[in-house]
């Protein structure tokens, strides 16, 4: 039996994710994410672009705080201390896809999307976004910042990926500006 399948639209790639690619292609360096509430949303954004296998080592998707210990490194005792969704917990996850990977730059992204909270003091939509990257041979530097969304879980979900990836342009952008 042969059926006729119906293609999807080709969904909009964000011209953040294009600019991503394009300044790391022209330094020769990859990316590489981590990611638990988007579950590879911001990947996929990023490999939407012609061109990402260029710059995309790939990424983890670390869902369960046991898979955030297994695949990169996270230490069990810090999931314990401060909760997953954390500035520690991103920074690590960051750290540990650079480490990992090998790539120049990593990003991750950790948060509660709802509808339920997951027993913490922690509000639903609130979301961590860390970034590592390799400073010259200086060794690895890394930052977090918090952010609230509202909205549907699924909408808490792409935001917080489109935000991740503007925060990584953001971070190349100013780190190729200051020689860093």
């Amino acid at each position: 039996m042969r059926r006729n399948l119906q293609v999807p639209r080709r969904r909009q790639v964000p011209k953040t994710a294009e600019e991503i690619v394009g300044i790391l292609a022209s330094g020769g360096e990859m990316i590489a994410a981590a990611e638990s509430c988007t579950a590879g949303l911001a990947a996929d954004l990023i490999a939407r672009v012609p061109g990402a296998s260029r710059v995309f080592w790939g990424s983890f998707v670390t869902y369960s705080p046991d898979a955030k210990v297994r695949m990169l490194g996270v230490s069990g005792e810090l999931l314990k201390k401060e909760g997953a969704v954390s500035c520690g917990v991103a920074l690590a996850m960051a750290e540990g896809a650079l480490n990992k990977s090998g790539a120049s730059w990593a990003f991750s992204i950790t948060g509660l999307a709802g509808p339920a909270g997951d027993n913490s003091e922690v509000p639903v939509g609130t979301v961590w976004i860390g970034i590592a990257g390799k400073d010259g041979g200086k060794g690895i530097q890394s930052e977090a910042k918090m952010f609230r969304f509202t909205g549907s879980r699924n909408e808490v979900r792409e935001a917080a990926a489109k935000v991740a990836l503007g925060e990584v342009l953001e971070k190349i952008k100013c780190t190729k500006t200051s020689g860093n």
